[in-house]
């Protein structure tokens, strides 16, 4: 499917200019995380044995204590961007949302964001940094096909930015 960046109706009438492709669903994988293991690590492992690098990801279950997660940058406009992170405290609760597009060496790379809850604190972020499974995670990989986007390093902000088109 084609890359497309047009200009369409917002939600208050305005044109926005939107950057987007078409995608098909394939296949699913449903992975069982267990104690301990890295979350991004195994979700990106399963992907690349199955041979899957475009994909929309569901996760749930626990964080374990010592989990690192990005929660923002310090400042919001600066230059360099330097991220925040939070370690967790104790076993958390987690329910995220990612997707999965290969860089520019043709890997699968998982980018997720994710809520951590714990008694009544709440903290969301990206899990890149290294979450730990406590007890057991469940993740849902549902592949897309027929996209050609992937993640380039955008030089300005250091990030894997996606590219619908998966053009340069």
């Amino acid at each position: 499917m084609h890359a497309r960046e047009r200009a369409v109706k917002g939600s208050d009438r305005e044109e926005v200019t939107v950057k987007y492709a078409g995608a098909n669903l394939g296949r699913a994988l449903v992975i069982r995380l267990e104690d301990g293991d890295v979350v991004h690590e195994s979700i990106e492992a399963a992907a690349r044995a199955e041979g899957i690098s475009r994909a929309a990801v569901l996760l749930l279950g626990g964080a374990d204590d010592g989990s690192r997660v990005v929660v923002g940058p310090e400042q919001s406009r600066a230059e360099p961007i330097v991220p925040m992170e939070r370690v967790l405290h104790g076993a958390h609760e987690v329910a995220g949302v990612g997707t999965i597009f290969p860089d520019e060496a043709g890997q699968p790379v998982l980018h997720l964001h994710a809520a951590f809850g714990r008694d009544d604190q709440v903290v969301a972020g990206c899990i890149r940094k290294g979450v730990l499974t406590w007890v057991v995670g469940e993740a849902i990989v549902i592949e897309l096909l027929g996209s050609a986007a992937a993640r380039r390093l955008d030089p300005g902000t250091g990030f894997g930015l996606l590219d619908p088109g998966g053009s340069r």
